[in-house]
């Protein structure tokens, strides 16, 4: 297992970034490493994104120095959602099916954590999303077809779109993490535009469901300050408090979304106008 360290960086100092230091900070390049987990530690609330892509053999969830305790879950949750093949998530000795775009929430306390592919030779990809945690909540199975469905947006806007929420309260109870699943409809490319910026909670974002030759331009930044990053298929965004998150595809596409921070309150965001946006 291997964890990259991204520190919080200050709203000032991305004034000055270029296309390369951006991408250095805010994008995670490679999420599934085949028969790897590999995450990535991002000091702004402490997230740890990344992605567990079992092969011939079981891959085990192990704690690491960054992490500060004896096993990975001790003080954290854990949000798992499948974007590849059909595999299996066993916790402490409880076995579940995940398959693609099924989401499991893992409580804190959980000791062990093992994933495994259904068929090597096409490998489940499981998207990993862990915030910490005080309470112990329990482990529960959400499939595709039971997630809160949302209808949104307009064909004129081209930005029509199904809105899945899986980790969210009343629906699976967590401590601060909240989780979700996107999917432009064909001949769509815009999601969230206006768009807002939420400085109570930050989000990642997983773009996957892409062409090879397909990307997204992720709008980023302060609303006054704007810049973006060009995406490909299965790499993930880190977006601070301070920053808009908005996507625009050359291709429809989906999005895993996932927050953390002061509350839950899906609701809670601070519109831009587009006039004030820069």
């Amino acid at each position: 297992m291997t964890i990259d360290i991204r520190q919080a960086i200050h709203p000032a100092d991305m004034v000055g970034y270029d296309t390369e230091v951006l991408r250095e900070n805010f994008l995670i390049e490679e999420v599934f490493v085949p028969g790897e987990i590999a995450l990535t530690y991002w000091h702004t609330d402490r997230l740890v994104i990344g992605g567990a892509t079992p092969t011939s053999a079981p891959l085990k969830l192990e704690t690491d120095k960054a992490i500060g305790q004896k096993t990975f879950l001790a003080r954290r949750e854990l949000g798992i959602c499948n974007v590849g093949g059909p595999g299996k998530v066993t916790c402490d000795g409880k076995t579940f099916q995940v398959n693609l775009r099924d989401m499991l929430y893992v409580g804190m306390g959980t000791v062990d954590v093992t994933f495994a592919s259904d068929d090597a030779a096409n490998p489940a990809k499981f998207y990993l999303l862990s915030t910490p945690a005080h309470a112990t909540h329990p482990t529960v199975l959400v499939r595709e077809a039971d997630a809160n469905a949302l209808e949104l947006g307009t064909q004129e806007q081209a930005n029509t779109r199904t809105l899945r929420q899986y980790i969210i309260p009343g629906r699976v109870d967590s401590c601060q993490l909240v989780m979700g699943l996107t999917t432009l409809k064909p001949g769509n490319i815009w999601n969230t535009m206006p768009a807002h910026v939420h400085d109570r909670r930050c989000e990642a974002y997983l773009y996957f469901g892409l062409p090879d030759d397909a990307r997204v331009f992720h709008m980023m930044g302060e609303p006054q300050e704007t810049r973006h990053l060009v995406v490909a298929n299965e790499q993930a965004i880190l977006s601070p408090g301070w920053s808009i998150h908005s996507g625009v595809g050359t291709k429809a596409y989906s999005f895993i979304w996932a927050m953390g921070g002061d509350n839950q309150d899906f609701t809670d965001m601070d519109m831009v106008a587009m006039g004030d946006l820069r």
